[in-house]
This record gives structure tokens, sequence and C-alpha cells, in this order.
């Protein structure tokens, strides 16, 4: 009987103790032992006693006295008595409001953080660095590609790893037992492996669930990936998948996969840890913001890390990887540092066997998003870091004392220290940093290039993996930020390694001279300040002292938007007439013609194309779609469309559509508002879809430069101050670029020119307020400079947009008295030829071949004032308009490349003109074409459709 009696005492204290101890993925909670005459607070009317007999649980009835026997004296220490019964559903109400009490509290401290806040950073959710050795980081960027940075003993080279253009973008790399798997954001995996010939490819890594699952697995559908974590040795990675589970790979060859499920009532909506405590032992984070203990081995398996509720500090967690640290209270203790859901560094610490809550908080007018941990080392004996991005991309180290169990009370306390951000780039938000060697860590920015943190001296784009520093010197050291650029496939200049001999090749760099020659192969090292090439546009002007007035144009008005289209290269090409008409100049069964498209609003001009289609804007700046839909054409009206708006012009040239061009679920035309912001507007597999990309702060766009002419995923404006400016349709970010003081761009538009696609080389030809040409010029070891051209002479300033350009060497401009100038580079320097306007009448090439020669010796250039008409179409012009005089000159409309070796200008008079070249920098007039806008009436064939 004693026995008996004795259990209920045993089962009150235990019961308390385990149900905190179920709360708190710990023992009795030290408060309860520590704290004497704890008075015991009853919360329910149900108690349980344990029958030897039975081998069970036995509910007693209250009221139960409480006993304690010993030696067969048995003594009443209390009683469990009746309390007043609350309906259940009373305390379900109670649980609820208590629960949106919390909600309240949390969502007005998250609003109090977000106060100091005039802008967070965008979520870069395809972002991650993983790295795989000493000389290899693998990186997955914003547009879905996978590169490496690779040491190839030389210096750092970009390796592409791209996935199969089926599988998606890839969202984040894991190594598994020398093993690669790649995530793409539909939700599953792939596995690289090595084909016959040495060549890696990806195959698909299908999750298969088998017998080893602890639960039982559905095959309605395949198991889809949200993200994943591998453990310290490298011998297993989990991962969380899209339904909110846990997933364990075991083993790779062959598969095997184990699903743990998800916490009781909950998911898994992030890993925190796997197995960096404890082998097996994984934490997780719920979309509620709860932590979660996986241990297969104990039972129950899943434990939840609760706060006391005696605390007013209870915190949701944000769903995001953890830290582990070591030692941060004794050598036998153990933190995991977390973020909360209102930017603050929590800490979840265990020590000597108990687990213990700890709030940091965050710097003043910070919000933290993620936590780096630091490489230990000898640099600091006496205290732990964490670095910590914040919402606004700069980064803080929060330093903790090394506690000792000795005179705690006489040590430092924790301090945050600012390490700020690179210049004129943020930090990506929410995205952890990469620990590379003791003193240098890498960070993603939010621009989509790389940044690197590290000792003076010790880091940065020229420096490979370094031995470790004098230790005697670390303590004077300090931390600096080095820029690394990121490839094409992010919008920036990187340049892919090469499989030739070299000190770019793709596995071993080389500096030896080169077989028969006394050259010496030498490093790309590039200059230092090429990041200051890229300013942020808010801070630019301070910076330059220039106001931000909008300069007034001089000279010409020039018309940016384009009368002239090409259609189909070689075969047609739209005009926009002077009444608003639009012709398309048509090559059909032997015969070219003019059709007029028939609208019933007059156009103003025709602003791009894409796959058969031509985009137009009419007076009023809707934009239009003309295309055919089987065997009829029709309008489109864009700006009718949700979010649509009226335009002023597009970019400048088109990508020319063929063989090589794939279309691609991102492709989109821009054009400029009246308001003179950004718009993109989506046009792949016909999902058309606005967007507003604003503009530059403190000022408004002018004219698109370029669309991804020069820069894949960058286009180049100037705006309305005569500044160049970039946007990356991936990040959405402005750039200014850097301009000296006295450059002053002009509103028109502009052309690229890049020689070859396998190099990213090129530059950007404009012209400046006073209308001479200037160049914008990249090479791999200067990075951008500015070239300022002129013009062939002082009389003569360039009317309308510089182009079209071909072969990466030679560009057309119009100038102020009507003759077209071609500057080209001829391998040794830059020179200027006069082609005039059309000739007299057609000469044999002979002749005009020996007639610029002879004109070749007066600066390099030929110019002839005569036209290629017969006195019967003079006759024509003088009938049609006896007001108008017939003018041969070349009109300063945009003209276009209407094949590789052919340029077709307007003329004055409303007639185009044809120039083909022979060789490589000769060209010739070839013909005049009679359009039914001309003055010169002459016969041609025409057809009408709506």
């Amino acid at each position: 009987m004693s026995k008996t009696q004795l259990i209920p005492i045993i089962l009150v204290a235990h019961s308390v103790c385990y149900l905190a101890a179920f709360g708190s993925a710990s023992s009795c909670p030290s408060h309860l032992l520590t704290q004497k005459n704890q008075p015991f607070k009853q919360r329910t009317n149900r108690f349980f006693k344990f029958e030897e007999e039975s081998n069970s649980w036995v509910e007693v009835k209250l009221p139960y006295d409480l006993v304690t026997c010993v030696n067969g004296n048995c003594t009443k220490v209390g009683s469990i008595r009746p309390t007043e019964e609350r309906p259940e559903r009373a305390q379900a109400d109670d649980a609820e409001e208590h629960r949106e009490s919390l909600k309240v509290i949390e969502e007005e401290e998250t609003r109090k953080a977000l106060k100091n806040y005039e802008m967070l950073l965008p979520l870069r959710k395809r972002v991650s660095l993983t790295k795989i050795s000493e000389s290899s980081i693998w990186v997955t960027g914003e547009s879905g590609s996978i590169y490496e940075r690779y040491w190839n003993g030389v210096q750092w080279v970009i390796v592409p790893h791209d996935l199969p253009d089926s599988a998606g973008h890839a969202i984040s790399i894991f190594i598994v037992n020398q093993t690669f798997l790649a995530l793409s954001d539909t939700g599953y995996l792939y596995q690289m492996r090595l084909k016959d010939n040495s060549q890696p490819v990806w195959i698909d890594f299908a999750v298969t669930l088998g017998h080893d699952t602890t639960v039982e697995a559905t095959e309605s559908s395949p198991t889809q990936i949200k993200s994943g974590v591998v453990s310290n040795d490298g011998e297993r990675s989990y991962f969380c998948t899209k339904s909110g589970s846990l997933l364990e790979l075991a083993e790779i060859e062959p598969q095997r996969w184990i699903d743990h499920g998800h916490p009781p009532g909950t998911d898994v909506a992030a890993i925190a840890d796997a197995a960096s405590i404890k082998r097996g032992v994984v934490f997780t984070i719920s979309s509620a913001g709860e932590l979660y203990e996986h241990d297969r081995n104990s039972k129950p398996q899943w434990k939840k890390h609760i706060w006391r509720e005696e605390s007013a500090q209870v915190t949701s967690l944000a769903p995001s990887k953890g830290c582990i640290l070591q030692g941060t209270n004794g050598t036998t203790s153990v933190s995991l540092f977390l973020i909360s859901k209102t930017g603050a560094l929590v800490e979840r610490r265990l020590h000597q066997r108990k687990w213990k809550w700890i709030t940091h908080g965050n710097p003043e007018g910070h919000l933290l998003t993620s936590i780096t941990p630091v490489t230990q080392d000898n640099l600091n004996e006496k205290t732990h870091s964490v670095l910590l991005t914040t919402a606004t991309g700069s980064i803080f180290e929060y330093q903790m004392p090394k506690r000792t169990a000795i005179a705690q009370e006489q040590q430092t306390s924790e301090i945050w220290v600012n390490h700020k951000h690179p210049l004129h780039a943020a930090v990506a938000r929410g995205i952890s940093g990469l620990p590379f060697q003791a003193g240098r860590i890498y960070f993603p920015l939010d621009d989509g290039r790389l940044s690197e943190l590290h000792l003076t001296g010790l880091g940065g784009e020229n420096t490979g993996p370094a031995h470790q520093v004098n230790t005697r010197r670390k303590s004077s050291l300090k931390y600096e930020w080095s820029i690394l650029d990121a490839p094409e496939t992010e919008g920036w200049n990187a340049e892919y390694c090469t499989e030739g001999r070299g000190p770019a090749n793709c596995i071993a760099g080389t500096k030896e001279a080169t077989p028969g020659t006394g050259s010496t192969w030498q490093t790309t090292r590039r200059r230092k300040g090429q990041a200051e090439s890229y300013l942020t546009p808010d801070v630019s002007s301070r910076i330059e002292g220039r106001s931000k007035e909008e300069y007034k144009l001089q000279g010409i008005v020039v018309q940016s938007i384009s009368r002239l289209r090409v259609m189909n290269k070689g075969r047609s090409f739209f005009l926009i007439a002077d009444g608003g008409k639009t012709f398309e100049y048509l090559y059909n069964d032997d015969l070219w013609l003019w059709l007029q498209h028939h609208h019933p609003t007059s156009m103003k001009g025709a602003v791009g194309s894409y796959n058969g289609s031509l985009f137009l804007a009419d007076v009023s700046g809707s934009l239009l779609i003309r295309e055919r839909s089987g065997d009829e054409l029709r309008w489109i009206n864009c700006t009718a469309m949700r979010k649509g708006k009226q335009i002023t012009d597009g970019p400048p040239w088109d990508k020319v559509s063929g063989p090589t061009m794939k279309a691609k679920a991102e492709d989109a035309l821009f054009f400029v508002s009246r308001s003179g912001r950004l718009l993109q507007f989506t046009v792949s597999l016909r999902k058309f879809k606005w967007k507003d990309c604003k503009s530059p702060p403190n000022t408004k766009i002018s004219s698109i430069i370029d669309q991804e002419g020069l820069r894949e995923n960058i286009l180049f404006v100037v705006g309305r101050n005569g500044q160049l400016y970039q946007y990356n349709k991936l990040t959405g970010l402005w750039h200014e670029h850097y301009q000296s003081r006295h450059l002053v761009l002009s509103r028109s538009t502009g052309t690229a020119m890049r020689p070859s696609p396998l190099s990213l080389k090129g530059s950007l030809f404009m012209t400046s307020e006073d209308g001479g040409l200037v160049e914008y010029h990249w090479n791999r070891l200067d990075g951008w400079t500015w070239v300022e051209h002129g013009t062939p002479h002082e009389e003569v300033s360039f009317a309308g947009s510089p182009g079209p350009s071909f072969e990466g060497n030679q560009i057309f401009l119009i100038g102020s008295d009507g003759n077209i100038y071609l500057r080209y580079y001829d391998s040794v320097e830059w020179k200027w030829r006069n082609y005039g306007y059309p000739c007299t009448e057609c000469m044999p090439i002979e002749q005009q071949r020996h007639m610029r020669s002879n004109n070749e010796e007066e600066e390099e250039m030929c110019e002839n004032t005569n036209s290629v008409v017969s006195s019967e179409d003079i006759d024509n012009c003088k009938q049609s308009d006896k007001h108008r005089t017939y003018d041969p000159k070349v009109a300063p409309t945009r003209p276009i490349p209407f094949a590789d070796d052919l340029v077709i200008f307007e003329l004055n008079d409303g007639r185009l003109a044809e120039m083909r070249r022979l060789t490589d920098f000769e060209w010739v007039w070839t013909r005049t074409i009679v359009t039914p806008a001309s003055l010169c009436k002459g016969s041609y064939w025409t057809a009408v459709v709506s």
C-alpha cells in the first residue's frame, strides 16, 4: 500500500517536469529546481497514477490525498481537490486569445522595426554560395545559372555549369559524398556525371521513397524539394519538401531516402541545422516560427523548443538557416543562433544538459535577416563572432566574450561592429555568406555580383587561396571590402575561362613563354577602380558636384523614334510616312512592292519587332502590335491591356530572329513612357504583361541606348540630364556610369558594337550634346573607358542616332550637312570616311572606287554631292509639288541594316537610298527607292490591307 501511495507524489512532481521537459527538449527546467517554496499551480482536474498490477496509468478521483511513507510510517503532505471546471470551449478560446495576443505583439514589434527603413532590399531567392574546396566556389545567380569561381594556379576563372533549359532555374548546389547535386526552382534535384568524353552533364536525380521510409509515401505526385542542408561531415543531406516534410538522403549509390515526416500539427519550413550538435539530430523551423528538434533515435522523435510561459519574450523565428558556435559559455556549451521574424538575434544554448533561450537583439535601427559563421582561428582569442546581414544590405559583426567559469562578471559585454557594405553596392538580403578562409568571407551582392570581406592584404579579385597570415600581425589588420565580378548571365563583365593555353585556362593557368616567341603570358589583373564605374544614382551627383537639372538640347531637333524597321532581313521592312500611314516594302515572287497596313489612327513610329510581329506607336502614344494570325493580319492594342501605358520610344535595334536565337520565358521589349519611365512589356509565349521599371533617381529617361546588345539582361539608357544609366532586368536595379563633368550626352539613341559573342569586349556609341561621336568602351584589362571621337571637321556635327554598325569595327553616322560618314577601325587606328549622298548617275563600280581614291588624300574622305536620279524623275518631283524642292540629302532618320552588307537611309525628299558593302570598308550607293510618301512620284506596285 505504501508503494502505491508513494507513486502519486512521484507522478505529480514528475509530470510537471516531464511536460516542461517535452516543451523545451530538456530535463526538468532549472528554475523549478533552484527556486524553493514555489507554489503548486493546479491547471486541470485530471490526474493519473501508475498501477503496477495492471502496468498502466489509471485516472484518480478527486479529492486525492498525497502521502509519503518512510519505513512503514505514512504521512499526509497534501491534497489535490477539484477546481471549478471550465468548459473545454472556453479553454480553447483562452488558448486562441493567447496566441492572437502574441501575434499582435509580434506584428507590432515588426512594425516598429520596419519603421526605421525607407526601403528594404528584395529577396534574391535563386542566389546561393557553396564552397567545394579551397580553390573552388560554386554560385547560383539570380538568373538561375550556375558558375564556378576556380583558382587555376594563376588567377580566378569563371567556369559555367548551367542546368539544361528543361530543368528550370538553379537555386542551390550540394556536395554530398563527392557527388554534385543541383536543386532547381521546379523542386527537382539533378546530379552531375561525366560522359564518355569526360564532359560533365546534369541528369535527373529523382526522389524515390522506398521501404526505408518512416512515413508512408504517396505515389500520386512526385516529391518536390524546397531547400536543403548538408551535414558538416558531408556524408548526409537533409531536405525540406514543398509539402512541409523532412527528407534525409542517407545514401546516393544506390539511392536511399528516409522520410521523417513533420512535427505533429505543423510543418517544416526550413532546416536550421543538420547534425552539428549531435549526429542524426536536425533542428527545423515551422511556418509559425517555432523551433523543433528531430532525433530518429529518441522517443518521441520530434521535440518542440518552447519559451517559458512566464517570459514576455515569446519570439517567432524566421524560417532560415542558423549558425552553431561551440564554447559560448565554457568548453562544454554549444549554441544555435537564429534570426527572429522581428529581425533580432536569438540564441538557443545547451549548457550542462540544460537548454536556455537568450535574446541578443539587434543593432539600433537595423533589421537582421541572415547569419554567417566566422571561421575560428587565433585572430581573437577572447571573443566569439558571427556576421549578420541587415535588411538594407549592411554587415554587422556580433562579438561575444569567451566566458569562463571564473569571474564572468568582470568580462567584457557583447558589442556590435558595423562593417557596412562595399562602395555603391549592398549585400543581398536574407542570404548567408560563405566563410572561405580565416579572415576571408564571401557575400552575394544585391546587384548580382559577389563581394569579399577580408583582412587587409589577404583577399580580393587577384588573391588566390592564401596561406595563414602571421598571428602577430592579425590584431593590427582591419577588414575591408573587395567586389568580385560576375558573368554576363547576371548582367556583369566576368568572362568565362578558355580551353586554350594561357592564364585563363579552365584547369591550369600558365605564365610560361609562348612556343616560338619571346613573349610571356600575363595574368589578366583588372584595375582596382573598375567597380567605381558603377555609381549609385542618388549619390553620383554629390560625387561630381553636378546639378541634376535637365539639359536643353542645342542645334538640330532630332526625332528619335524610328520611321524605319526591319521585319525580315533582306525581304521586308516597314516605313512610317509623314502622314502617319504604315507601309511595308515586301519582296514577293521576284517583285518588290509596297503594302499599306491601314489603321484608323495615324502612326508615329515603329518601335520594335519580335518573332514576326511589329510593334508600333500611334500619335497618341498607344502601343500597337501588327501580326499575322493564320492567313489574316490583325492589330492588337497593348496600351488597352491591364497596366498598359502610353509610350514615346523603344529600343533602337532588334535582335535578329534566326536558328541561333532561342526564345526565353523572360523575353520582353522595353519602352520609354511619356513620364520618362522605363516600361517592360513581356512578349514571350504571348503572355503579355506590363511592368513599370521606374527611372533612375532625380531624372527621367530620354531614350534607350541599347537593349541587351552589349550585355545580356542589361539596358543602357540616357537620362534627360545627359547621363548614362543602366538597368538590370534580373535585379531591377539602376546604376549610373561615371562621366566626366564636361561630357553631356544628347537625348538620341545609340548603338552597341560587340565584335564577337565569345568575348565581352565592346562599345556603346552615342552622340554628345555638341554633336560629336562618343564611345563608351569595355575590355577585360581596363574596364570601362570613355573615348571622344568628335567630328570629321569643325563645320559638321552629327544629327540623329549613330548606327547601324557592322563587323564590330565600323559605324555609320548622318552629318548635319546631309552626308553619310563612316567611322571605322583598320586594326591600327580609327579613321573617317565621307560617302556623301547618292551620286548623279549609277556609275560603274570601278569608276566609284577611282573617284573615292582621288579624294582619300584629303582627310580620308570622299564627298559626292549629286544624287542617283534621272531628269525625268526630277520633272516628276517638280510636277508633284511646285512649292517643295527636290532634296537628295540624307534625312536624320535612323537607318536600318537590311542585310549583313546593306544599309537603307531615308532622304529629305521622302525617297530611300540603298548602300551596299563591297569589301571590308568599301561601300557604294546602289539605288534609290521611290516610296508612296516621297515627293518624286515614280512608278511602283502597291496594295492595301486593313
